[in-house]
């Protein structure tokens, strides 16, 4: 078993600021990590797909890991996200992040090549048995090799490194059989859920925390939300987790993600720069429409100015919203073969 203690709470995915060459803004990443922490996230969370690790290269992500590990000098744990090419480079990558001092790696399924649920163990089991820091298996089965729960088992009970699950299917019913089968074998198995659209039901049937989008944009209320819910006030709690589902749908769905996401940081006043993604200049002019609507719900919530020309009146969320809201969500899901 790992000598550390399990992970806990609101990981945040951040996003990486970029200068104007396109290069990594060391500066605005460090004020980044300190307003962050400042608001009460539990941990962070870099090289994930908020952090696009794919559109940097293996030195980048390490410097980026480097840069956060030595601005938040132990204040919080960090979850870094270690996956390579190879096994062979992402145990490197795991040995300097453990030398840095990071808490565990998440690490994603093996993507492009789809493989069985035989080959998605031989993967984690050969990473597992050679690293010297916890690893996160992190399950995102849009875009990799699915985990399934037979293979996160086998892995619970034959890696001691194998320290928790990061899942971001959004999938309840699958979150709930990994727990039911990996929690009585496995008592200080982590689960974290990376789906921000489900985080109080996930939290209520078992899982220990999230790395969720959008802490990295309205951690105030991330946070907030996880606090309710383990305090089982879940009336105010429900509450926070329809507001949060605003934000998340209009990040999430009006952009290519992370773009959403970026914009909505920028309002909050972190020079986020422009993506390694080009953008077409219809999707540049989606962006802006999308920032003043970002910015009229970051508005009602406190955090920014209304934008020039002010926002629409009376858009409480009445039993009716909720509903569609929901089945949207669902569908969504089913679009997507989550669901």
């Amino acid at each position: 078993m790992s000598d550390n203690t399990p992970l806990r709470g609101i990981f945040t995915p951040n996003i990486v600021p970029l200068d104007d060459r396109g290069d990594i803004n060391e500066t605005e990443l460090r004020k980044y990590v300190d307003w962050l922490i400042e608001r009460g996230v539990h941990g962070l969370y870099p090289n994930g797909s908020t952090g696009e690790f794919t559109r940097f290269t293996f030195e980048e992500r390490r410097r980026i890991i480097e840069i956060m590990a030595d601005q938040t000098r132990g204040r919080v744990p960090i979850l870094a996200g270690a996956a390579e090419a190879n096994t062979r480079e992402t145990i490197k990558a795991c040995e300097h992040y453990h030398s840095l001092g990071v808490r565990a790696v998440a690490i994603v399924s093996p993507f492009y090549y789809k493989l069985t649920p035989a080959g998605v163990y031989a993967y984690f089991k050969e990473i597992a048995d050679n690293s010297p820091i916890d690893v996160t298996l992190y399950n995102i089965p849009m875009f990799a090799s699915p985990i399934d729960v037979p293979t996160v088992l086998r892995l619970a009970e034959e890696c001691p490194r194998v320290a928790a699950i990061k899942d971001s299917s959004g999938d309840l019913p699958h979150m709930m059989r990994m727990i039911a089968a990996v929690r009585p074998v496995r008592p200080d198995f982590a689960f974290l859920t990376g789906w921000d659209a489900a985080l109080m039901p996930m939290l209520l049937l078992g899982c220990d925390g999230g790395t969720n989008a959008t802490s990295g944009v309205v951690p105030e209320i991330t946070r907030k939300l996880y606090d309710l819910t383990m305090a089982g006030k879940l009336d105010d709690a429900r509450t926070l987790q329809y507001r949060l589902l605003k934000l998340f749908d209009a990040m999430l769905y009006s952009a290519e993600f992370p773009e959403g996401f970026r914009a909505a940081l920028r309002l909050r006043g972190i020079v986020t720069g422009t993506g390694r993604q080009p953008q077409s200049l219809v999707q540049q002019k989606e962006l802006a429409t999308l920032s003043d609507q970002l910015q009229c719900l970051l508005a009602a919530e406190g955090f920014t100015d209304q934008p020039v020309g002010g926002c629409p009146v009376g858009e409480s969320v009445d039993s009716d919203q909720v509903t569609r809201i929901v089945q949207t969500v669902v569908g969504e899901l089913k679009k997507r073969g989550m669901a």
